[in-house]
């Protein structure tokens, strides 16, 4: 199991289980248990409206998930209770959310949940009740207070816990990384879990249409702006917010016409006090260099010369060597990555053991 143990001959732990009402954080609740622990399930509110019905595998923490999990909770013969914590997620998750692609960033909502709800605001007041661990169903390692990737490298999700503080990840525990997500409904089947089948959120959670620019349209106001070439320099056209807009985007650009030789035009970069959006062809996407801020970091001082840096929770992955600094990581990448944007994390790993994370705040 990744994280906490209890040794032969012990008192077990408490431990604190995040169910969110799938299958994996059900059956998370249940390994921990089964390993002996003391184990309480807690739904996280996240919803100040929650939907009655999700839609399909799109959004999550329903009315339907709470229910769910309390249902889940009931098979393992553990306590189960609803922590509100919809004002802290609109706080900490949404608001930043639309903050960030206000000023032509591109956030990952998952990673900040992780950081700011599950192991900060739901970490701390599980501690502060007496509780030793948080157990949730990421698929991650945890090896002597070390993050690891997951057995199953389709479902590994180190990349959004790897803003994880050192202290976070001592009161940790990821029941499922060593596991294929096979393995985890064969499982939940055999428990006679109603989530056996149930399947997995995808998306953001707080925006179960999957709109995420019309999301965005109905909280930002609109401020237009210019198109304009980054070659030539020409105006192409006009556009209604730089929120519209991310890095390495192709569609939904509002262009008439293609480049010249016919090529697809991508975003290239935002400028949200001038408001212009600069695009050009795909070969300008590339980057090499990448400056970053907020570090969190595992592996101590120094340069690092054979690690592979992470750039999206699925994908973005290339060979780097990283220089530690006290206000960032200075990346320079081996082969080029595209549609890199500031306010992304980039999450640093040796083999398959995270170093450390911290945010984009340039690209070269």
């Amino acid at each position: 199991m990744g994280g906490p143990a209890t040794p032969s001959g012990s008192a077990p732990l408490r431990v604190l289980a995040a169910m969110s009402g799938g299958v994996d954080s059900a059956v998370a609740a249940a390994r921990a248990r089964e390993a002996g622990h003391d184990v309480v399930g807690v739904h996280l509110a996240l919803s100040a409206k929650p939907a009655t019905m999700r839609e399909g595998a799109r959004g999550c923490c329903s009315i339907e998930d709470s229910r769910d999990a309390r249902r889940c909770a009931d098979v393992l013969d553990i306590p189960f209770y609803v922590w509100d914590m919809a004002d802290r997620f609109r706080e900490d998750v949404i608001e930043p959310f639309v903050a960030e692609y206000a000023a032509g960033r591109t956030p990952n909502p998952c990673l900040r949940c992780n950081e700011k709800i599950k192991f900060s605001a739901v970490l701390d007041r599980a501690r502060a009740l007496g509780f030793d661990a948080v157990a949730t169903g990421h698929y991650a390692r945890l090896h002597d207070g070390e993050l690891r990737r997951a057995a199953d490298p389709d479902k590994d999700q180190s990349y959004v816990l790897g803003v994880l503080t050192a202290d976070q990840l001592a009161h940790a525990m990821f029941p499922l990384g060593d596991s294929l997500k096979s393995e985890v409904r064969a499982e939940a089947a055999a428990r006679g879990l109603v989530v056996a089948e149930k399947p997995d959120s995808h998306d953001i959670c707080f925006i179960p249409s999957g709109d995420t620019q019309g999301f965005l349209s109905s909280h930002v106001p609109d401020a237009p702006g210019e198109l304009v070439d980054a070659v030539s320099g020409t105006v192409l056209g006009s556009h209604g917010g730089v929120q519209n807009f991310t890095v390495g985007q192709r569609h939904g650009l509002g262009l008439s016409r293609p480049a010249p030789d016919g090529s697809p035009r991508y975003v290239l970069g935002i400028e949200p006090v001038s408001r212009q959006v600069r695009v050009g062809p795909a070969e300008s996407l590339d980057v090499w260099r990448l400056g970053t801020e907020a570090p969190v970091w595992h592996g101590g001082a120094g340069r690092f010369d054979d690690v592979t840096v992470q750039v999206r929770a699925h994908g973005g992955l290339a060979p780097a060597s990283v220089e530690v600094h006290d206000d960032g990581l200075a990346v320079t990448l081996r082969s080029p990555l595209r549609g890199v944007a500031p306010g992304q994390a980039v999450v640093v790993y040796e083999g398959d053991r995270v170093l450390g994370s911290a945010t984009i705040d340039a690209t070269s």
